[in-house]
C-alpha cells in the first residue's frame, strides 16, 4: 500500500493538491484517511514522492508535517505555485480533480 501511496503523489501536477481522503478513494476505501497520513508522515523521500502536496479536507496543512514542519510544508506549496493563506489552500482552486 505504501507504494502506491507514494506512486499517485508523483501524478499530481505542479500549482496542484490533493487531500488525504482522495489519495484513500484512490487505493479502495476513503476511510483509510488516517492510514494515509500516516505512510505520508515516515515518507522516506520528501522532494521525489511529494508529501507537502497533501492536505486536510478543509485545506488545512498538517501541523505535523513529516518532512520538517508546516512551515516547511507552506514554503514548498509556494514554490509549487499555490497559493497558502494562514496555513490553509482554497481547494476550489488548487485540489486536483
Amino acid at each position: 500500500m505504501k507504494q502506491k501511496v507514494y506512486d499517485y503523489l508523483k501524478t499530481i501536477p505542479k500549482g496542484k493538491v490533493v487531500t488525504y481522503g482522495q489519495i484513500a478513494e484512490f487505493l479502495g476505501n476513503k476511510k483509510l484517511a488516517r492510514v494515509v497520513g500516516n505512510i505520508l508522515h515516515v515518507n522516506p523521500d520528501p522532494i521525489g514522492q511529494p508529501c507537502f502536496k497533501v492536505v486536510n479536507a478543509k485545506g488545512e496543512l498538517a501541523i505535523n508535517f513529516g518532512g520538517g514542519g508546516r512551515e516547511i510544508q507552506k514554503k514548498r506549496l509556494e514554490a509549487d505555485g499555490i497559493e497558502v493563506v494562514d496555513y490553509k489552500v482554497d481547494l476550489s482552486r488548487f485540489q486536483m480533480k
